[in-house]
Order: structure tokens, then sequence, then C-alpha cells
């Protein structure tokens, strides 16, 4: 070891600085797009669709908000020029508000338009304001219902990357400086791109410095010797740069998850540097010299450490088998890093700590027998009160039975955005005065050799989209009919109650006349350019992916019931509901997941301890809290989503370590001639303590996501803390009771 060890310390100060330059490489990234589950078949029905047609979601909303009316000159003047002005910023390829928005009226020689707000003439904002608020066009998407928010529309490209959202974000926000309008909302992909892009950034960096903070604490507390304290932090540090910077120059991307990185390296990296150097400071206090403690550390707790950090990677491995993206990287990128934070202690920091003595290490004192004390009153315990443990053990596998038949995937959209933050307050606004953002779409294709522009194919459009607008959660509907319903209106001196389809074919055909002056570039949102297929778009209110799914049933059902199906073919579809299909595929995948986690691990066990009494052993302490975490989601209503999901890859791979290191000792007990009894007794007094240092460290560790902004984050943080409490509970009471039953014969 001593030859190695300074090559080992070179080899890793190179990395360091090849690590240091992938740090400025990382590249972060957000859009919707990234959850839509790979090799679906209604996301590859729904990229034909908007092939066809624009995308759902190529939209930048602007609110303008005025009280008590937004029906005031010098205001009206504003927006009038902000709507013109918008038009040259990049990546807008169109603009409209009220402001510049004509109606089109009939007169005795043609048709023309008359502005929908007269702005130079104040004595008509009254009934200009009657007018608007009676049409349902407007209202909720250019206009809120109070009349105090005024909306810029904002066409922006379909599926827009971050490079055009932020480039776009930057032009608004230079334009809405140059106007006197205080009170401004914005809405759309681009801007939440933006937002949550630099909130994962700000999360990276705030739980890195929050976790080190802890961790130093830690240490200190620990070993109470400078350089023990630092070997400690460096070797945890340097885990994380080289993590990082390996992430940068393989060109990973982070997405919004990736705030869990900090954390995770730091408290992993913790958790070995505890065991290697409690079982070297062991050593040394036995009378050895630091080459044989090195060794004797690296044979038992390198082994050990060995096989925990390969159950840990596997458990995030195991998300490879989710087909949403962002969760597939977390589970690949975690793995990476579990590994490397492993390799970084098994060979940086032993060959840091042959140099160093004992008392350079540590310093003995009281706490050593506060240490003594607790461990040994937990082994008794276990002893006297066996009957309470099992009872207490079968009573919380029934409490986590009742929990789990709670679970909801009623995911919503601002459960994920972050807490106290500008882009949650425009977001609220829009769903609480507007329109909303999830978009909901209905893809209609016309059978035989029909049109979507026939009589009766247009009728049958007109009863779905009237049938969807009742629903009070449905805004913002529009298809083809809005061609049709405002050629009436406008033969109908533009009535609020002449928004309807003609009546009679005699009716529509002259109306079809004028419908087919109406330019193939504004037709093309609605309807394909050989007339068979159609769109009917909406924006659904944030009500939930399993509400959202029982209205999407009921639809269809009625269409079943009251369309001429033989005339066309009604489908569901959208980024709302590729997104909302998610939590379908979360559940199956998470099932999948674990089965195969448990399955690896089952066979690891095996391959180390040959017994299958151990394999059972190994098994239950793990698998209750993976119950109790399920519980938890249930009993808190905690909505499973796709970052949620996470958790109990999570929980498994890092649970299972300590039951590693627990059964590691025991076994190698038991080699030396010692009976169950007196195995299980040296397994608490000689591993106990680190086991439930690094619990104690992974329990704050993840407790440090509370401080996060975003709610998932902090739901992550909070459910993976409680749930390795409960998971060290359950080593330390359960696994001597079960070693005892499974071995009583010995």
């Amino acid at each position: 070891m001593r030859r190695y060890r300074l090559p080992v310390i070179i080899f890793f100060a190179v990395y360091a600085a090849v690590a240091a330059y992938g740090c400025f490489r990382l590249n972060f990234t957000f859009d919707f797009q990234q959850f839509f589950p790979r090799g679906d078949e209604d996301l590859a029905f729904f990229l034909e669709f908007i092939d066809e047609f624009e995308g759902d979601d190529n939209f930048l909303l602007v609110a303008l908000e005025r009280e008590p009316t937004v029906f005031d000159s010098t205001f009206l003047a504003e927006v009038r020029d902000f709507t013109v002005a918008v038009r040259n910023l990049p990546q807008v390829d169109g603009v409209q508000s009220l402001t510049t928005f004509g109606y089109p009226i009939k007169t005795p020689f043609a048709i023309t338009t008359v502005p929908a707000i007269h702005l130079e003439e104040p004595a008509r904002y009254a009934a200009d304001s009657a007018r608007i608020m009676a049409d349902e066009r407007f209202v909720g998407n250019l206009i809120n219902e109070r009349g105090t928010a005024l909306v810029t529309v904002l066409k922006t490209p379909s599926l827009i990357n971050l490079e055009q959202s932020q480039s776009l974000m930057r032009g608004l926000d230079s334009l809405m400086a140059q106007y006197d309008i205080p009170d401004y909302h914005y809405l759309g992909p681009a801007y939440f791109q933006t937002e949550l892009v630099a909130m994962s950034i700000r999360e990276v960096v705030v739980s890195a410095i929050v976790s080190g903070l802890l961790v130093t604490l830690v240490m200190f507390l620990l070993f109470r010797r400078p350089l023990g304290i630092a070997v400690a932090l460096v070797s945890i540090a340097l885990g994380l740069l080289l993590f990082m910077g390996t992430l940068g120059i393989m060109g990973r991307e982070l997405n919004a998850i990736a705030a869990l990185y900090p954390v995770l390296m730091i408290i992993v990296g913790t958790s070995d540097v505890i065991h290697i150097m409690s079982k070297y400071i062991d050593e040394l206090r036995k009378g050895l010299d630091k080459e044989a403690a090195i060794r004797v550390s690296m044979k038992e707790i390198g082994l050990a450490t060995l096989l925990t950090s390969i159950t840990t990677a596997v458990g995030f491995a195991t998300l490879l088998t989710s087909r949403v993206d962002p969760i597939r990287d977390f589970g690949i990128n975690a793995a990476i890093g579990v590994m490397i934070a492993y390799l970084t202690v098994i060979l940086f920091t032993t060959s840091l700590l042959s140099y160093l003595s004992v008392d350079q290490i540590v310093k003995i004192g009281r706490q050593q027998a506060f240490w003594d004390r607790l461990l040994e009153g937990t082994y008794q315990f276990t002893q006297r009160r066996a009957t309470a443990i099992k009872i207490g053990a079968v009573a919380t596998v029934g409490l986590c039975v009742w929990g789990i038949s709670m679970i909801t995937t009623n995911y919503r959209i601002e459960s994920t955005l972050p807490n106290n933050r500008k882009v949650t307050e425009d977001f609220q606004f829009f769903e609480r005065e507007l329109s909303g953002f999830r978009p909901f779409e209905l893809a209609i294709t016309t059978r035989d050799s029909s049109q979507v522009t026939d009589f009766p194919v247009l009728q049958e459009i007109g009863k779905v989209e009237d049938y969807v607008k009742k629903f009070p959660f449905v805004q913002s509907t529009a298809s083809i009919t809005a061609v049709y319903r405002s050629i009436n209106q406008a033969y109908s001196n533009n009535r609020a109650d002449a928004y309807v389809l003609p009546a009679t074919e005699r009716r529509y055909r002259e109306y079809r006349q004028l419908a087919e002056r109406v330019p193939d570039v504004n037709l093309n949102m609605l309807v394909s350019r050989d007339r068979r297929k159609a769109r009917i778009t909406s924006r659904l209110d944030d009500i939930g992916a399993d509400s959202i799914k029982v209205f999407l049933n009921n639809t269809r059902d009625w269409i079943n019931a009251n369309v001429d199906t033989s005339l066309i073919e009604i489908r569901s579809t959208g980024t709302g509901l590729i997104v909302d299909k998610n939590a379908e595929y979360i559940r199956r995948s998470l099932l999948q997941g674990l089965g195969l986690a448990i399955l690896i691990v089952c066979l690891l066990m095996v391959g180390l301890f040959r017994n299958w009494k151990m394999l059972v052993i190994s098994l239950i302490p793990n698998l209750l809290p993976l119950l109790i975490a399920g519980a938890m989601l249930g009993f808190l209503q905690i909505e499973l989503e796709a970052g949620v999901s996470i958790v109990f890859a999570i929980i498994f791979g890092i649970a299972v370590d300590d039951t590693i290191h627990f059964l590691s000792k025991y076994k190698l007990a038991r080699r030396r001639g010692l009976n169950v009894q007196e195995s299980i007794h040296l397994t608490f007094r000689e591993t106990g303590k680190a086991i439930v240092l690094t619990s104690v460290v992974l329990f704050f560790g993840f407790l440090v996501m509370l401080f996060s902004e975003s709610p998932p984050s902090v739901t992550i943080g909070l459910l993976i803390s409680l749930t390795l409490a409960s998971a060290l509970i359950s080593d330390l009471l359960l696994i001597p009771l079960l070693l005892r039953w499974l071995d009583r014969g010995d």
C-alpha cells in the first residue's frame, strides 16, 4: 500500500483538475417533451399530428393588469404599442391582442372590419366593453372576466428549445421595462423552461453548500481533530467534484432532478468515509500498525462497501426501466456517482489515512462511552422485547397496506412549480383569472372521401366542441367552426348570440365562399391542407391527471353515443395527454424496477453469504422501508409523479447498505467460532456505531432538501429521510430477531 499511495494521490489530483474543467461544460435543460414517455403509441400519433398542424404549446401569454378596468386610454395605448413592438422579438411568429383585433362585419358592399376597441374614442369604451365581455372568444382568452387584465398572445415555435426560450425571455423582459405597466404575468413553455433551469442551477448550488455545512458539523462532532476532519471533507468534496466534472466531460445534460446530485454524492460519500475511517481507527486502537490497519480495513470494510455501492447503484440503475428520459438519466448518472464515490474513498481516502495515526484522526473522549451505552442498550432491548418488536412490525405492515391503498396519481402542474417564485404566481394568476395552461386536443379525421368543411361533418365537429365547452375547466376552445360562426355573426350585425353555426346547408354554402378566402396560413392551425383532418384545441384548468383521465373517458363515451362516427373519427391527443400518461407508466416501471432491483440484490446476497437464510434476513428489513414510503405517499396525499417516483429506487438502494455492513460483520464473527448471540453482540459493538452515524448523516443530509424551492424536491427529501430512519430501526431491531430465529439450531 505504501508504494502506491503517492501515485494514487497524484492520479486523483490530475483527475480533479480535469473534472474542474468538466464542471464548466455542464448543461442544464428543462422542457416538457423530456417527460414524454418513449415508445408510446399516443406519442407517435401526436408527433404525426403536429407535423400536419401547429403544436399546442407554441404560445407565450403576457397578461397586463390595470385596476379597476383596462378600459383606460393611456393604458390601452401602452398595450397597443407593446403588442406592435413585441412582434420584433426573436422567436415571435405572430401576435394577437384586443387592441389590434377587428370584428368582421357585412355591409351592403362587402365584408369589412371594425375595431374591437375604439382606442381613440373613449366615449365608445362602455359599448366596446359590453360587446367584448359578451363574446366567448375573448373572455378568458384575451381579457379576464373582471375586465382588469388584457392578454397579448405571442406565437412561438413548437417544442421550443432552451436557447430559443432564453433569447425570447431576455428580449421580452427588456421590452417590458420600457412600459409603465407594473403588474404583468407570463405563461408558456418558453417562460417555464427559462425559470425552471435557473431554479435547477440555484438548487444545485444551495444543496451543495447546505449539505457541505452539515457534513462539516458531523465530522467535527465525530473526529474533533483537524486532520481527521480534513481527510473526511476533502474525500467527500473530491467525490462530488469528480462526479459533476465527469458528467460535464461526458456531455450529460442536467434536468429538473439535478438538485439531488450534490446531496446524494455528499451523503453517499460521507457514509463510505465514516465506515472506512471508523474501521481504521478501531484497528489502530487494537494495536495494529498503520499498514496492517489499512489492509484489514480494506479487506473487511472495503468489500462490504463495494457491495453496498453496487446495490445502491443497482437501485438507481433500475430507473432505466422508466420510459421517461429525465428519470432514466437520473438513474444512470446516480449509479455512476455512487461508484465514483466508492473508488474515491477506497483509493484516495485510504492513501491519506495511511499517513496518520489514531491521535491525529480522532479525539477519544466521553462520546465513546455514550456509543457503548446506546448500542449495548439496543442489543439488550432486542433480547428482552422480542415479542413487542414482532407485534410492532406486523402492525406497521398493516398500516402501510392501508396507506398504500390511498396513493393518488392525480398529478398537477402547480405541485411541481417552485415556492414563492414569480413563475408560480403567474401560473396561479392564469389559472384563477384566465384560461390556464394545460393543452387539450381532439384530432378529427374524416372517413371515406368527406372533408372537414362539408356541412354534415362541420355539424358533428360543432356538437363535440359545444359539448366540451360545457365543462367549467375547459377553456379557450377553438376549431374550424370558428370561421363559420364568425361569418354568421358578421351577417347578424355582430350580435353575441349569433356566434353559432349556420342552421341550413343553403346558408352554409353562402358562407363557404367567404370562408375559402381565409388565408391557408391561418387555417392550417385548425385544418390540414387536404381538408381530411381537423382539430379542436382547448386548454384545461390544472385539475389533475386522474381527473382529466375521467373527463377524457366520459368524452369518448359521449362521442360514441352522440356523434356520427361513420363520418368522422375522433381521438384525444396533445402534450397534456402525453405528459399525463406518465402516471400510468410510472406505476408500471416502479414495480418493474423494484422487482428487478430486489432480484439483483438477492443474487448478490446469495453470492456473498451463500446461505438462503441470510437472503431472507437481508430482504425483510429492507422491504419494510419501501412499504413505509408508499404508506406516507398515501397518508400525506402526495401525488405520485415523475420526480417522486425515484424515491423508491433511492430508498432501496441506500437502505440495504446498513444491512450488508451488519451481516458482513456477523458473518466474520461466526467464522471466528463465535455463537449466534456472541456474534450479534460483537456486531453491535463494532459496526453499530458506523451504521447509526451513517444513517444520521443520511437522515439530515436528505432533510437538507427541505430548503428547496421545488415542492417535489421537498417531498423527496422528507420521504427519504423518514424512511431511511425507519430502515435503521428495522436493521437494529429486526435483524437480530431474524438471526436468532433462523440460526437457532446452530
